[in-house]
């Protein structure tokens, strides 16, 4: 078995797992589980610290669900928006568009170990203690990483 099969089946679950409850759609999650490992086999090579290699996995799988993400909100045109009966529902949606773009934006912009732990927390539905396990810290590490995660996020987007 060579070291990326290894680390395919040993990470697998838990990969598809986090997409599940970044998605809610099985189907889905399973598409971007077979992108994540593909985007992980090409980029291989890059893998410095193999001990962190489910942070690393978690991170394509974030980047892989933000690059699908992205492609799909483009899909939704403004005239589409204009097409809908009430002008409130299209403005509502204009301006809950901008601000997730924006916040997305802002999350992007933190520096590590904040963003992951936030993403995980948020997208991924872990637990505190989960997430002190992935990167092998504490739980309250994981606790004050969230906290600051979440005032350097809303100082951001002031």
């Amino acid at each position: 078995m060579t070291e990326f099969e290894k680390l395919f089946e040993d990470n697998r679950g838990f990969i598809f797992k986090y997409l599940m409850k970044l998605t809610k759609d099985y189907s889905l999650a399973e598409e971007l589980c077979q992108e994540t490992f593909f985007r992980a086999y090409m980029n291989f090579a890059s893998l410095k610290n193999k001990e962190k290699a489910s942070v690393w996995l978690c991170q394509i799988a974030k980047n892989t669900y933000f690059a699908w993400h992205k492609e799909q909100s483009r899909q939704t045109t403004l005239d589409e928006l204009e097409d809908k009966a009430d002008p409130n529902i299209f403005e509502e949606t204009f301006i809950q568009k901008d601000l997730s773009q924006n916040a997305l934006h802002c999350l992007h912009e933190l520096e590590e170990p904040y963003k992951e732990v936030f993403m995980l927390s948020v997208f991924g539905g872990f637990s505190l203690k989960d997430i002190s396990a992935v990167f092998k810290k504490s739980e309250s590490w994981a606790r004050v990483t969230f906290f600051r995660a979440k005032q350097k996020l809303l100082e951001r987007m002031r």
